[in-house]
Order: C-alpha cells, then sequence, then structure tokens
C-alpha cells in the first residue's frame, strides 16, 4: 500500500500569503503559476496605487509645514495663491493625524479661517474649487461639515509645489 506524500508550502510576498498543499508535482505547478502570474500583477497594482504616508508627505511638504505646540501650521515665507494655502492646510492636518497628533484631518470653514487667516468668502470659493477637482472632499454631519484633503489633492499640491516631477 503506498502512502500518498504531501508537500506544504506557504509563501508571504509583501503582504501577500499563499498556502499550497499537494503532490510535489501540482504544488511546483501551483507555484509557477502564482510567480509567473500573481506576483507581477501584485507588483503592477502596487505601482500604480498612489497613497502618501507620514515619511512621504513629510519629506515632500518639509518646506511647508510645522508641528508646533498648538498643532501642525503652514509656515513659509513663498507666495502661495489662497488656493494653495488652504491645501497645505489641509495637508499639516493629515500629516498630524498621520503623527498622532491630531484626532482628525478635516476642519470647518471657521478652522480654515483662523489657520489660514483667509477671508471666509474666499475660503468657501477655493474649497468649492477644490472639492469640484477633487482635491478636496466634503464631509457634512450633526456637528457641521468639515473639509479634508484627497490624495490626489496631496499629488497636485505637491506637483504645485514642483515637489513631483
Amino acid at each position: 500500500m503506498s502512502e500518498k506524500r504531501e508537500v506544504r508550502v506557504h509563501i508571504n510576498f509583501d503582504g501577500f500569503e499563499a498556502d499550497l498543499i499537494g503532490t510535489p508535482q501540482e504544488v511546483a505547478v501551483s507555484f509557477n503559476n502564482l510567480m509567473t502570474k500573481q506576483i507581477p500583477a501584485l507588483e503592477l497594482a502596487q505601482t500604480l496605487m498612489l497613497n502618501y504616508s507620514l515619511s512621504e508627505l513629510t519629506n515632500i511638504f518639509q518646506d511647508y509645514v510645522r508641528m508646533t505646540p498648538e498643532g501642525p501650521r503652514v509656515i513659509t515665507d513663498a507666495k502661495l495663491s489662497d488656493k494653495m494655502l488652504l491645501a497645505l492646510q489641509l495637508v499639516s492636518l493629515k500629516i498630524g493625524l498621520e503623527a498622532a497628533k491630531l484626532s482628525s484631518d478635516k476642519a470647518t470653514l471657521q478652522d480654515l479661517e483662523r489657520l489660514t487667516g483667509l477671508n471666509p468668502k474666499s475660503i468657501s470659493s477655493r474649497l468649492s474649487e477644490m472639492t469640484k477637482a477633487g482635491h478636496a472632499d466634503r464631509l457634512a454631519s450633526d456637528n457641521g461639515v468639515f473639509y479634508y484633503i484627497t490624495t490626489t489633492g496631496v499629488n497636485w499640491l505637491a506637483k504645485s509645489l514642483g515637489k513631483l516631477g
């Protein structure tokens, strides 16, 4: 009586995990299929993925954003448009959240007026433009209307400031 031999292989690749179980031939075929089809697809998906880590945000915006005892602030001598200043302030809130210095990266129009010193009508108009372009998003809740920077907004701002190619 012959005993069936079984091979078990566990694969862990950059957050992707798979267990292959079967005869040596079955596992070899499965492994080859996985390596030729799945892994390149995962690498391609990661290449196409756009997301900014705290480290990347800090590197990109280090000339404009500072952590102060009062929270993240835009501090710069550069002459910036109102839209770019608002976007930077929203990015500073995102950095504050990612650095665990804030509990939210969202701000009301009044928060943004206080933080930037801009005219409320200008803030409202620029936020509307940014929202239409997908650079910011608007969240209405029982506590008010809040705005936050989107990932595409971070990308737009970084490119506008010449920080990305």
